[in-house]
This record gives structure tokens, C-alpha cells and sequence, in this order.
């Protein structure tokens, strides 16, 4: 007779007397060592405590090669608890070199049983001795050479679909690049503006505080000309554009990359880098060296406002003065930079979105890496543009 589960059956009028606790469940392990049974009784549920684990050394007095059968006919009910013993004995069997014969449990049960693993997961691995530092140096280089291969690819694929725009052979929609150049630079004027004409009204103001002790307050004019034209301005825009529109082509990217849109180009065959990559970084890189301009002449204004204010110099004064003490050659060195700036910023966010993973947080932190990688990198070039000046005499 094969075993079946027993459940009792409640009529549907109140019972006059509360019915009664859950028998306990109880195994014993019964035959001989040549032919063992486990005999299961009572309710193998949570609330009847069936959750004990079985020992692992419950069937240390078996034999190898023999069959662990069961008897269920005395199981009144069960549940997930049930399911949790049976392969705690499953496990123990296999440690004692017993089979394990599930044709006495329920059909459910056995179905449900089959779902788990044979063995259990294995804990965490060893902690491995560190590699030598050797050893470890020169996978990191490798890895900085390899990432450097692959953005210098990168930038010469889009050099090369910039050079076959001009002939209309490249894969890029103007429709993608008019609306990049919108964002890229209109879009970006107010706050742009904002941050320039505060920095120059911050370094006017630091600038006559100090050159007050001196009687030289009109110096402050080309002060905050020379250093806007040169350093402040080109740095200021590329860091509010690498936060703005760095991180912004980063998440798009990304999203896309999780949304298996990028799948799908290159599955037609159509090139990423002309597709997509293109409009961003041509229109960032028209659109900053642009900007950089719009910048310094703000935070000129901005200087202008604080002087003007502060010390008795007609506004025509001070203007003369800026333009008098600011060479052309300074603003050309500022455009230059500006736009490697921007080519910088564009390649490393696209770079850092192709590279991220497949969910939401992975967006979030591809768009974290890609300003933080821009600015620290424009800091960077920055200083070699400094020392380059230095030893062209610029």
C-alpha cells in the first residue's frame, strides 16, 4: 500500500470543544542495518516544531551501499519544515555512503525535494596568499595599458566618422548631433554663467584686499583677466560641463546598455561610435572651447562688478585696463585647452557607460564614475598644460 498523507477534516459548523494541539513530530530510525527505515509521525509543520534539524550523525550506524527507505503513513500533515528534514536526511545519508529512496515520501514532498541541491553550497573560499607585488604591478599596468589602447581606439573611430561627416558618409543623424549641440552648450549658458561671473567676483575681491596694502587696486584688472583667460574660466566650465553633461552621457549610455538597445545596433551592424558616440563628443567638443569663451567673459564682468564697487576707478578705466594688460595669446591658450578638455570629458563618459552593468544601481554609479574620472582628469591635463607653457614660454 503505497503511503498517503493524513489531514483532518473540520465540518463547517463550530466545533463545541477547541480542537485539539498538533500531534508532535517524531522519526525513529527502525530494521536492521542491512535494510534501514525511517518511520516519520505526527505534523512536520513550523508551528508543531518541525524544524529540528536531523543529526548528522543519525545514520552513522549504517552500512554502505544500502537504501535509506521511509514510512509516512503515521505524517498527518506538513509543510516547508518537512521538506528542511528530509534533506537534512538526504544529506547525512550520502556522508554515511546510504542511498536515499524517496518513493515512501509523498508525492509532493518528492517533487518539492528534487528542487534542492545534492550538497550544500560551499562555504567561502580560502583566503588565497597575495600575489607578489611584482606580480600584481604589472597586471595593473597591463590593465592601464590595455584601458588606454582601448580609449585611443575609441577616439580615432570618432576622429575618423568626424572627418567622413564633412563628406556625408558617416553613420551619424544630424537630427542626434543638433540635439546634443543644444544640450551641450544653450542649455548649459545659465549655469555656466553663474559659476564664472561668482569666481570672478570672488578673485576681484581677494585680488583688492590684498593690493589695497600696496596702492596697486587698479592691478586687480588685469589679475582677473590673465587668470580667468588662462586657468580659471577653461577649468571652471569643464568641471561644471564633466558634472553636468559627462554624467548625463554616462547614464544614457548605460540605460541603453541595460535596455540591450546597444545589443541591438550592433546586431543590424550599425556602429556604435559613429551612432551614438559621434554626436556626443563632436557636439561637446564644439560646444566647450564656445562656452569657455562665454565664460571668460563673465567672470570679467564679474570682476568688473566687484571693483567697480569697491574702489574709485571708472568702469571705462577698468576696461581699458583689462583688455591693455590681456595678451591674445592667453585666450588662444585657453580655447586650446578647453576643447582637449572636452574631447577628454566626452570619451571618458561613453567610455565609463560602455563598460557598465545591466541594472538601475550600475546607471548610478557609471554616472558617479564618469564626473569623477572627469574632473580628476582635467586637473590633470591641466598641470601638463602648465608645463608645457612653461617650456614653450607661453
Amino acid at each position: 500500500m503505497s503511503p498517503h498523507i493524513m489531514t483532518d477534516h473540520t465540518a463547517h459548523a463550530a466545533p463545541p470543544h477547541p480542537a485539539p494541539p498538533a500531534e508532535k513530530p517524531v522519526w525513529t530510525l527502525e530494521g536492521d542495518t542491512n535494510t534501514p527505515q525511517l518511520v516519520l509521525r505526527g505534523a512536520w509543520t513550523v508551528q508543531s516544531g518541525g524544524m529540528a534539524p536531523f543529526p548528522t550523525d543519525g545514520l552513522a550506524q549504517g552500512r554502505d551501499h544500502n537504501t535509506l527507505t521511509f514510512d509516512t503513513q503515521g505524517v498527518t500533515g506538513w509543510d516547508s519544515a518537512f521538506i528542511a528534514f528530509l534533506w537534512d536526511v538526504k544529506q547525512a545519508a550520502g556522508h554515511a555512503g546510504m542511498q536515499f529512496d524517496p518513493q515512501g515520501l509523498p508525492a509532493s514532498a518528492q517533487r518539492l525535494l528534487a528542487l534542492l541541491p545534492d550538497a550544500p553550497a560551499s562555504g567561502k573560499a580560502a583566503n588565497h596568499k597575495p600575489a607578489p607585488l611584482l606580480e600584481r604591478v604589472g597586471g595593473k599596468t597591463l590593465s592601464v595599458l590595455n584601458e588606454t589602447g582601448t580609449v585611443t581606439e575609441l577616439a580615432l573611430e570618432t576622429a575618423q566618422g568626424a572627418c567622413k561627416t564633412l563628406t556625408g558618409k558617416s553613420g551619424m543623424r544630424l537630427k542626434d548631433l543638433a540635439s546634443d549641440i543644444w544640450n551641450a552648450g544653450p542649455s548649459a549658458l545659465l549655469i555656466v554663467g553663474v559659476v564664472n561671473f561668482l569666481v570672478g567676483a570672488i578673485l576681484a575681491f581677494v585680488g583688492l584686499v590684498e593690493l589695497r596694502r600696496f596702492a596697486a587696486e587698479i592691478y586687480v584688472a588685469n589679475l582677473v583677466g590673465i587668470a580667468c583667460a588662462r586657468e580659471i574660466s577653461a577649468i571652471m566650465t569643464a568641471i561644471v560641463m564633466a558634472g553636468r553633461t559627462g554624467g548625463a552621457y554616462a547614464a544614457r549610455i548605460s540605460t541603453m546598455l541595460g535596455n540591450e538597445e546597444i545589443d541591438a545596433l550592433q546586431v543590424f551592424g550599425i556602429p556604435v561610435s559613429s551612432y551614438i558616440l559621434l554626436p556626443s563628443i563632436l557636439s561637446l567638443g564644439l560646444m566647450m572651447p564656445l562656452l569657455y569663451i562665454y565664460g571668460t567673459i563673465i567672470a570679467i564682468f564679474g570682476g568688473f562688478v566687484v571693483s567697480v564697487s569697491m574702489m574709485d576707478i571708472s568702469p571705462l578705466g577698468y576696461l581699458n585696463t583689462t583688455f591693455d594688460g590681456i595678451a591674445l595669446r592667453e585666450f588662444v591658450f585657453g580655447f586650446v585647452k578647453s576643447f582637449f578638455f572636452a574631447s577628454f570629458i566626452a570619451l571618458a563618459a561613453c567610455r565609463v557607460g560602455l563598460q557598465a552593468g545591466r541594472s538601475a544601481a550600475d546607471v548610478g554609479i557609471a554616472a558617479t564614475r564618469a564626473v569623477v574620472i572627469g574632473i580628476v582628469g582635467i586637473i590633470a591635463m591641466d598641470a601638463v598644460f602648465a608645463v608645457m607653457a612653461t617650456a614653450l614660454g607661453i
